[in-house]
């Protein structure tokens, strides 16, 4: 069976060569396309793709929301967003609203077609340039709580995996049967624990600390 693709993006020229792009692959097929996240929503109701390639910037309903959607009213189903920014606060954004991707438009071919497979198969992929000013950035920061991830528990080490690779907190208590609010407090001392401030530094530490591979190509 193919990977059944839905593109969503307000430019035609950009949505048939990404169209050519994919369908030059004989496990890759276009499903349908949109040109907001309105009618992304509606196609992926329609056509229920199993990767949807949603830009990032468009008008209308925004792109975080359709995602949210999305992944929410259709489980499986598998965003990544295109984007030309390198930017961590974008990156988190898009991870907060169900992303399973997070790849640059300038990038080659090849790099976009492993990573439709790579999220349609669970995994997540984020851009190596985008995960590389992460990591410079969790370098250059101070090192105070960082020299302690040693002593994560292994429910800590557990629940730090599951929500760097985009669980919610609500998920991860129903996998490992806890309550919320065991998740939460977990969480928590996590953050405080690794001196920890958000999602996207979060990720850069189980990367960090092989408890999630980085992605394949990186």
């Amino acid at each position: 069976m193919p990977i059944r693709c839905l593109i969503v993006d307000d430019h035609t020229l950009f949505r048939e060569g990404l169209r050519r792009v994919l369908e030059s692959e004989p496990d890759l097929q276009v499903v349908g396309e949109a040109r907001d996240g309105s009618e992304a929503i509606e196609q992926a109701q329609a056509l229920k793709p199993d990767v949807v390639l949603l830009d990032i910037g468009m008008p209308g309903l925004s792109s975080f929301e359709a995602s949210r959607r999305i992944t929410r009213e259709l489980p499986g189903r598998r965003v990544i967003f295109l984007t030309m920014y390198e930017d961590e606060e974008y990156l988190l954004q898009c991870l907060d609203a169900g992303a399973s991707g997070y790849i640059l438009k300038d990038a080659p071919a090849p790099r976009l077609i492993g990573a439709v497979r790579d999220v349609n198969a669970g995994r997540k992929y984020l851009s190596p340039q985008v995960l590389g000013k992460l990591v410079d950035d969790f370098r250059s920061r101070s090192t105070t709580g960082m020299a302690r991830g040693s002593t994560l528990t292994p429910r800590e080490r557990e629940v730090i995996k599951m929500l760097a690779e985009g669980n919610s907190v609500r998920q991860i208590a129903g996998i490992l049967g806890l309550s919320v609010k065991t998740v939460e407090a977990h969480k928590f001392n996590l953050m405080r624990k690794l001196n920890i401030h958000n999602k996207a530094q979060l990720v850069t530490y189980a990367i960090q600390k092989k408890i999630v591979k980085m992605p394949a190509g990186a």
